[in-house]
């Protein structure tokens, strides 16, 4: 039967009981007699070692255990926590016709975020676009196209404001946090490698900074082949680019058995309309709304899959400050063709 760990209470009864026991005739509870605070003592004592015992039973198990602790675990089943990556992309500069912007020039966006050109890049007919990456490790790096930024010291000859190019910086992702961790260690120990099986492809494309969800489809495309498929939940879209897919296609090819024809695809976003009756029907609850409809994709949502009416009916209703509602449209279970990626979409409230 499971351990019950005793309260400070029970403790000081016990502690009190003990004392009582050994010294026949004495009262260890009156509340200003020496024998009550010992007795209380002792019983705070043991109770913060109960409290470390119960602590490092938590420890003990792969999916309980914290940080450090799960670490360890990793490394034991050879899982290494994902780090951070660095947002690197093209920068839209321009100037004097022939002006060589080096590489290691450094600029700045307007919060405050660094990124440094990785390589020389020569001014043509006054512009030019160079590659630059970020300074700082993380998703915060990323930037959409446009987004303005200046260099943190003048180079002659070109001008200060440049601009981030067309198809933006990406692949910025954070450093792998606990539950991502734990998922994989367990997915290790209770899937274990198998030379090139559907949960291998998971499992590596996994492995790849900001990947957070992957899906395998083998045979799609004829005998001995492999289709995978992975989104990005921590950027701005979790489609992800064509920059993003050729990572994960360079990392898994290092893995793969080498017979398999394997082929790494951004899923096709398919927007899922809505039209809700609410009530009530205010900003607040609509937020709410949306929050839960989004963690149902988050959840549901895979490429070729369907999503079902009586879980989105689900989600509106759980929604905090909703008394009523109709899901008007979809009015069947949301079914998608393989590759399409059910994002959520419009949404028209009445």
């Amino acid at each position: 039967m499971p351990f019950a760990r005793p309260s400070l209470t029970d403790l000081i009864a016990r502690a009190a009981a003990d004392i009582e026991a050994a010294l026949p005739g004495a009262d260890a509870r009156l509340r200003r007699s020496n024998l009550a605070v010992l007795g209380r003592m002792h019983a705070g004592a043991v109770h913060g070692l109960y409290g470390y015992l119960d602590w490092l039973a938590q420890q003990l198990m792969v999916d309980t255990a914290e940080t450090v602790f799960l670490d360890r675990f990793a490394g034991i089943w050879g899982v290494q926590r994902v780090p951070a990556a660095f947002a690197a992309g093209p920068v839209s500069v321009t100037g004097t016709a022939g002006v060589v912007v080096p590489a290691g020039t450094q600029l700045q966006r307007s919060d405050g975020m660094g990124y440094t050109t990785t390589a020389d890049a020569v001014l043509v007919a006054g512009a030019a676009n160079v590659p630059v990456a970020a300074l700082t490790a993380g998703v915060g790096g990323n930037a959409d196209a446009g987004t303005r930024m200046a260099f943190t010291a003048p180079v002659s000859g070109v001008n200060t404001v440049a601009a981030v190019a067309a198809g933006g910086l990406t692949q910025g992702a954070d450093h792998e946090d606990d539950a991502a961790l734990r998922g994989r260690v367990l997915a290790r120990i209770q899937q274990p490698p198998m030379g090139g099986a559907r949960n291998d492809y998971e499992a590596w494309a996994l492995e790849v900074a900001g990947v957070t969800r992957a899906w395998v489809y083998p045979l799609e495309n004829g005998p001995g082949t492999v289709v995978v498929r992975f989104v990005r939940d921590g950027d701005a879209s979790l489609i992800p680019d064509s920059a993003e897919v050729a990572a994960v296609q360079a990392y898994i090819d290092e893995l793969r058995p080498v017979c398999a024809q394997v082929t790494v695809e951004a899923p096709t976003q398919a927007a899922l309309n809505m039209t809700i009756q609410l009530t009530p029907n205010t900003t607040a609850v609509r937020a709410a709304v949306q929050a839960e409809l989004a963690d149902v994709l988050q959840r549901e949502a895979m490429p070729g899959g369907t999503i079902l009416l009586s879980h989105l009916r689900e989600a509106i209703s759980v929604a905090a400050g909703e008394t009523n509602s109709v899901l008007v449209t979809p009015t069947a279970d949301v079914e998608h063709d393989p590759g399409e990626m059910p994002v959520l979409g419009t949404i028209t409230w009445s």
